[in-house]
């Protein structure tokens, strides 16, 4: 069973919303975020020793009894691994991470966090991704025993090849680490790497302005759109305005909506059913759930959208806009190991030793229909829409 670090305390939860409200607002200097960026991270480790500490200090050291409690089983590679690392207080240079607790960390981000656990992750294990897709009502093609498909199958695949942005996260270590086993220590520096990957890969596939910032594209970025060598991908125009005033007019904007992402750039149809996710910030999430919560005839209350459409939050959905795509039509990619190396930089943390974690990751929707952006306008104490 795989130790868990996600009680956070109150002060990184409000200082991951400040971050977010910083990134959201175009007139942030790059200080500000960089302020904002840090502030989170020391928060962060804040939160992660209050919470290790705690749990270290009720320990017993009985394995079985560590297990119950939530634990980490490591395999003998990781033990060995970071048994080396509470001997030597840290980590050596040019360290790559065991490929096992590398696989934890991305497992544990598409599936803690909300927007990341439907998006379509994949790991290339490469830095340089050459990707092959296919219009899938083209893979395939009917004729003659004897006739040549070549030539009609070629039409059908096309290759894509980019290079991975660098994601840098900070990973501090107490310089007194020979209190704790390799348990904790290893659990301390995924969730380190994991909350703060988590928050950086959720700004870069909602409002990521592509490679010329080397970053990933953004949910809310135009493909089509002329790219600023300064500011990257434009940002899309919203393709309308939805309100959910009543049962009816709810039907009609979440069908409209369904049907626009039901087709390609190249005019071919695909089957969204129950792939379309709404991109809300959390305020708006609850306005739109008011819209559509009911109360049944046993007198529970039921929340159900139409056409099988599901909510998804995150702090870093604009306030008053709604984002809408399919979970399958945006990929996004991992890459490599994750690399520890010493931060020997001007910057000293007392009693601590900081080193950076880098990996590589990429985000792109397949095309410009996979996903559309909305302008809310939402009365959340009018009729619920399925009343």
């Amino acid at each position: 069973m795989v130790m868990k670090l996600n009680n956070h305390t109150e002060a990184y939860e409000n200082a991951k919303k400040n971050y977010a409200s910083v990134v959201k607002n175009e007139a942030s200097t790059p200080e500000q975020i960089e302020a904002a960026w840090a502030e989170m991270q020391d928060a962060l480790v804040d939160s992660l020793t209050t919470q290790i500490t705690e749990r270290v200090s009720n320990r017993n050291n009985d394995q079985t009894v560590l297990a119950a409690r939530g634990a980490n089983v490591l395999t003998s590679e990781e033990r060995t691994f970071f048994n080396e690392v509470v001997r030597s207080g840290g980590f050596e240079s040019e360290t790559v991470l065991p490929y096992t607790t590398v696989e934890r960390i991305f497992e544990d981000l598409t599936t803690d966090h909300p927007l990341l656990s439907v998006i379509n992750f994949q790991n290339l294990g490469t830095v340089k991704a050459e990707i092959i897709t296919s219009d899938k009502s083209g893979a395939f093609v009917w004729g003659p025993v004897f006739s040549e498909i070549r030539g009609q199958l070629d039409a059908a695949f096309s290759k894509e090849t980019f290079d991975q942005s660098k994601l840098t996260a900070f990973v501090v270590l107490a310089k007194d680490l020979d209190k704790f086993g390799p348990e904790w220590v290893e659990a301390y520096v995924r969730t380190q790497i994991e909350e703060t990957y988590a928050v950086a890969l959720e700004q870069g596939i909602i409002l990521g302005a592509g490679p010329t910032k080397h970053e990933p594209i953004g949910l809310i970025r135009d493909l089509r759109k002329p790219v600023d060598p300064a500011s990257g991908h434009a940002k899309k125009d919203a393709a309308g305005t939805l309100t959910f005033a009543d049962a009816d007019t709810a039907i009609k904007e979440i069908g409209g909506i369904c049907k626009k992402l039901s087709k390609t750039e190249k005019g071919k149809t695909v089957n969204v059913g129950g792939k379309v996710y709404l991109l809300l910030n959390p305020m708006d999430a609850w306005d739109v759930r008011i819209n559509f919560t009911i109360q049944n005839s046993l007198g529970a209350y039921i929340t159900a959208l139409p056409f099988g459409v599901q909510i998804v939050e995150s702090e870093f959905a604009t306030e008053g806009e709604l984002v809408a795509f399919v979970n399958d039509r945006y990929d996004a990619y991992s890459a490599g190991g994750v690399q520890v190396n010493k931060f020997d930089q001007t910057l000293a943390i007392e009693d601590a030793n900081l080193y950076t974690a880098k990996a590589f990751a990429f985000g792109k929707a397949k095309d410009n229909t996979a996903t559309a952006v909305y302008t809310l306008n939402i009365n959340a104490t009018a009729e619920p829409a399925g009343a």
